[in-house]
């Protein structure tokens, strides 16, 4: 058995609304949410929610060695493990909301990319928002943002919210294929070019809204 599934296990059983999942996520969804991170260069790679680290690998891996990759959990047992395990990972027991104040502490500016493993379906709809437009306030112009959904719950009301969240804060937002090798099945949101802040419409919560569609794209294969 992975090492990391039992303390992903245990933390679940603790608190199943902060932990997103019983099981970790795939190789195949990493890769899909990794992808955005520049492949040249120094670039500072932000991780939400990391868990026991499925996307941290993947991120590690990719970086190579280069520029910055910091990773938010409220969870110490997990940014725990992660620090033993990824030499090059700054792991930090902190809210996603505070992701500004974390860059800044360590005299970064803004992030080139943000990886995001939140339980979305777990946040009521003020802490989505912010965590939202910390994201966005922490992100460069040009960087790019990657979060994930289930397949099973795309219809229900916290992912719609998130649907609509998300195309009010980024002027580009393209789904991903469907990653078949991850249990359960997820997809990936692939967001560029943020808005500035006082352009969210705030619409994720109105009553009848009916948001831009969101393209759907070719990813890379969902093979693990």
């Amino acid at each position: 058995m992975d090492n990391t599934l039992m303390p992903f296990i245990r933390e679940f059983a603790k608190a199943p609304t902060v932990v997103a999942s019983v099981i970790p996520s795939s190789r195949a969804l990493a890769r899909q949410m990794a992808s955005p991170i520049p492949s040249t260069g120094q670039p500072v790679v932000v991780e939400l929610g990391p868990g026991t680290g499925a996307f941290s690998r993947t991120i590690q891996e990719r970086l190579d060695g280069r520029g910055r990759h910091i990773a938010l959990d409220v969870n110490e047992r997990f940014t725990a493990l992660l620090t033993q395990r990824y030499a090059g990972l700054d792991a930090v027991t902190a809210d996603a909301r505070d992701v500004a104040a974390i860059l800044a502490d360590r005299g970064l500016g803004q992030a080139d990319a943000i990886v995001s493993g939140l339980p979305w379906a777990a946040f009521r709809p003020e802490r989505q928002r912010e965590l939202l437009d910390a994201i966005v306030d922490s992100l460069s112009p040009q960087g790019a943002f990657t979060t994930f959904a289930y397949i099973h719950a795309r219809r229900f009301i916290p992912a719609r919210r998130l649907r609509r969240s998300l195309t009010d804060r980024f002027e580009e937002v393209v789904l991903g294929r469907t990653v078949w090798a991850n249990l359960p099945p997820a997809l990936v949101y692939h967001c560029r070019r943020p808005r500035p802040h006082q352009q969210h419409h705030r619409t994720a919560d109105i009553p009848g809204h009916t948001a831009s569609p969101i393209e759907p794209v070719p990813a890379m294969p969902a093979t693990a």
